[in-house]
């Protein structure tokens, strides 16, 4: 029998606890963890982060079953979960760690997340151009460990019943054919 191989993506698209919760519904996705990229300050801290004078975004490193879910379907999806044509923001949260931003594994990746922002961008999906960059993934650090898997541990938290529980619930309607049938 074959080993399956895993890939990692980077995404960035405002707070990573609904980018975490979103991406982790779907099918051939194994792990996702909430972090930092972009920045120049080593190994930040959330509180760092949120002072806007870091660099880094907020992110989530995804690893993934290219032979279930391509890294194709995985850009496509994260532009059409979250706006992309606003530059630092998402909804209420404001500031350039919460910046539309792929930050790419490898050149094939980089070619792919600029061939889906050119096509959605030409379909004219969205209201206004897509800001989202596309850079080189030079640095990610895991963020602390409340972080990790927040929604699922604090569905009943205000932001999470009335930003995130509606992305997701939008999400299951319009991308059912990727997502898991079990629940995470």
């Amino acid at each position: 029998m074959q080993a399956q191989t895993l890939e990692e993506a980077t995404f960035g698209g405002g707070c990573f606890w609904c980018t975490e919760a979103l991406f982790l519904m779907l099918k051939g996705v194994e792990a996702v963890f909430p972090g930092y990229a972009g920045g120049h300050v080593p190994n930040p801290s959330y509180e760092q982060v949120c002072t806007k004078t870091t660099g880094h975004a907020e992110v989530i490193r995804v690893r993934f079953r290219p032979e279930i879910i391509s890294y194709e379907q995985l850009v496509e999806y994260f532009f059409l979960t979250h706006d992309p044509t606003t530059p630092n923001r998402q909804g209420n949260d404001v500031g350039p760690q919460y910046r539309s931003v792929i930050f790419y594994h490898s050149p094939a990746q980089k070619e792919i997340a600029e061939k889906v922002k050119q096509r959605l961008d030409q379909a004219g999906i969205f209201p206004a151009p897509i800001v989202t960059a596309i850079e080189p993934l030079k640095n990610f650090y895991r963020a602390e460990a409340y972080h990790h898997n927040y929604y699922a541990l604090h569905p009943e938290q205000p932001y999470c019943r009335f930003v995130i529980s509606p992305k997701l619930e939008k999400a299951r309607q319009r991308f059912s054919s990727l997502l898991r049938q079990e629940k995470r």
